[in-house]
Order: C-alpha cells, then structure tokens, then sequence
C-alpha cells in the first residue's frame, strides 16, 4: 500500500483542520451574512470549504485515508468544540462527509468536476439540516446555510476549472 504524496498528506490535514476551525469561528463570530439578506452561523464558510477538501483529499490521498480523515475530524470536532455545539457538530460533520462521500464515489467515473459539484449538495444539505437542528433547534438560518456552502463550491469549481486549463494552455 502507497502512503499518500506529501500534497495528499497537506490537504489531508488542511481539511480535518477545517472542522475545528468552523466551531472556533461560530463561537467567536455567531452568524455573518452570506448574501441576499441571508445571515449563516459563521463556520458555513469553513464547512463548504471542508465539502471541497474531503473531494479534492480523495483524489490526492485515497479511499482509505479519507475515511480516517472522516473519523478524525468527527472526533475533533466533539472534543474541540463549545459543549453547546460539540454533538450537533460532530454528528453533522459525520452524516454529511459520510453521505457527501457516498455519492461522490460512483459519479468520479463520469468527472472530477461533476461528482464533486453533486456530493458537494448532498452533502451541504444533510450538514445544514442536522447541524442546525441539532445545535439552535430551528432551521431559521437553512437557506443561508445552503447560499454560503454553494458560495464555497462554486468558488472551488471555478478555481478548479481556471487551474486546468491553464494546466492544459502551458502543455
């Protein structure tokens, strides 16, 4: 078995250091607007990038690590975050990488691109419904939520598209 590159290993890292980094910012922040006169708990900004990374870590890293990075991220997420937050958060974190993951396996045979944008949706749904239930009892802040996760996946997939085909114009 091959261990993962060295730009496995740093996206990897980046993405479990995500989970904690959306607590401390909804601890310190609350919510922030997201767009259209939507507010979202502040973290929604951190997850859509988690959303990304545990994509792109698949691809750097493999199946196997980033099921452990799942596992991992979920139990930081517990110890790390406020005790209000603490289940809500790693019980989120857990469905949604999980679901996101499921769905994105199947679909990397018809493109990169395609099977992150769909697992990034079913993921950023399942996050926001069980976060913010679990966490506020309430789905008040669900369509900003969903508006800032896309934000993320959007912005990545444009990265992402812009980077290939500058890859693609210098070959």
């Amino acid at each position: 078995m091959n261990a993962p590159a060295p730009v496995g290993i740093a996206t990897l890292i980046t993405y479990i250091a995500t989970i904690p980094g959306a607590n401390m910012v909804v601890a310190h922040f609350g919510a922030v607007p997201v767009g259209f006169g939507y507010a979202a708990p502040a973290g929604v900004y951190m997850v859509g990038l988690a959303l990304v990374l545990r994509d792109l870590a698949r691809e750097t890293a493999g199946r196997k690590a980033i099921l452990a990075a799942i596992v991992v991220g979920t139990v930081i997420s517990y110890f790390l975050a406020d005790p209000t937050l603490a289940f809500a958060s790693a019980a989120a974190f857990a469905v949604a990488e999980t679901m996101d993951f499921a769905v994105y396996e199947p679909l990397r045979t018809r493109g990169f691109l395609v099977a992150m944008l769909v697992s990034n949706a079913v993921g950023l749904l399942a996050d926001s419904l069980l976060f913010l239930k679990l966490a506020f009892g309430s789905l008040d802040f669900l369509p900003g939520q969903i508006l800032g996760k896309a934000w993320m996946t959007l912005g990545a997939v444009t990265t992402l598209v812009l980077l290939r085909r500058r890859k693609h114009a210098t070959v």
